[in-house]
């Protein structure tokens, strides 16, 4: 069974930085679209980033220049770099692949952003 696990989440004042990293049990990362999500508290899940298998990278308006997405499939590994952290940035924040026959999700992690 494929499991994802995120972890670099934290407290960060405005302006920080953290990254994000969403490791999986399996290898399951090659030819897939991976993601991130985030959910902020009383709203609903919303897109912030994904990679493709060729690399290409999408990323929400919100937060389009400040992170960047990547990925190591070597490591079953791929990131999410937030720099100039904002208080509207956060949310628990959730790393997906998407197969062509199914969606994982990690547990989610926590970032908080102080004014």
């Amino acid at each position: 069974q494929v499991q994802l696990v995120e972890s670099g989440g934290g407290l960060v004042q405005a302006g920080g930085s953290l990254r994000l990293s969403c490791a999986a049990s399996g290898s399951i990362f090659s030819g897939n679209v991976l993601g991130w999500y985030r959910q902020a508290p009383g709203k609903q899940r919303e897109f912030v980033a994904r990679i493709t298998s060729g690399r290409s990278t999408y990323y929400a308006d919100s937060v389009k220049g400040r992170f960047t997405i990547s990925r190591d499939n070597a490591k079953n590994t791929f990131y999410l770099q937030m720099n100039s952290l904002r208080p509207d940035d956060t949310a628990v924040y959730y790393c997906n692949v998407q197969t062509v026959v199914a969606g994982y999700w990690g547990q989610g992690t926590q970032v908080t952003v102080s004014s």
